[in-house]
């Protein structure tokens, strides 16, 4: 996206906010990947069928959850490949635990599931007020012992941050240590990375690219829609 020619055209549609400085646990990867932003700007073609627009938004996520874990540590296993015995690696003792918030971030899992095949998956359900913009919750359901596990909410958009803090306060409630709770989004408004980088400093965000802002029904500008109903083909 091309940001200053995208803000002459959107500029009478964004509600004014003030810059936000991007944390140290905050990871924009559009900076650093050319083809994830190559990926993220096909999303927003609109007219996209939904079956094009849920595999792109698989292969954003794959590309995301492996530079989420690129630090998690490696341990060493002995395996004989069809030449000869060798020493291997695989991550050691991390045990993955998904959160997609429902329902967009469902759209999201499978990627993940196909690189990490046996991490464990629980659900946020929550939707935001119409009349409020407030996150509502109406089902919440995390595998035995998720406190201990290494945590990864899923959800393609952050833009006023209210769904997020609440997963992220909701995990907090249960016993979940913020260091180990990690979000990852396709496209975020400076809204929402602000609210979290303020209220948790400890959780990881990874974020495909963060967009001009919201407009007055909190909607990301230029953002690509509502994600849910682009996935589910339900709008």
């Amino acid at each position: 996206m091309n940001r200053k020619k995208t803000l002459e055209i959107c500029r009478d549609l964004i509600v004014p906010y003030p810059e936000v400085k991007i944390a140290d646990n905050t990871h924009v990867l559009s900076k650093e990947y050319s083809a994830l932003t190559h990926k993220i700007d096909q999303l927003r073609d609109a007219s996209l069928p939904s079956s094009v627009f849920r595999t792109i938004i698989e292969e954003i996520t794959e590309l995301e959850i492996i530079e989420a874990t690129r630090n998690f540590k490696l341990e060493e296993y002995e395996v004989e490949t069809p030449i000869c015995k060798m020493v291997a690696h695989r991550i050691a003792g991390k045990k993955m635990v998904l959160a997609p918030i429902m329902r967009a971030g469902l759209g999201m899992e499978p990627a993940v599931k196909r690189v990490f095949p046996q991490s464990r998956t629980g659900h946020i359900g929550l939707y935001r007020d119409e009349v409020t913009f407030e996150p509502v919750e109406y089902f919440y359901k995390m595998p035995k012992n998720a406190e201990e596990r290494e945590i990864f909410i899923l959800d393609p958009m952050l833009a006023t941050g209210g769904s997020a803090d609440s997963a992220i306060s909701k995990l907090k409630s249960m016993g979940c240590d913020g260091r180990n709770i990690n979000f990852i989004c396709i496209i975020a408004a400076p809204q929402g990375v602000d609210l979290l980088q303020k209220k948790h400093p400890e959780v990881s965000l990874y974020i495909g690219t963060v967009d001009l802002g919201l407009n007055k029904n909190n909607y990301i500008v230029p953002g690509l829609g509502d994600a849910g109903d682009r996935i589910f083909g339900t709008k």
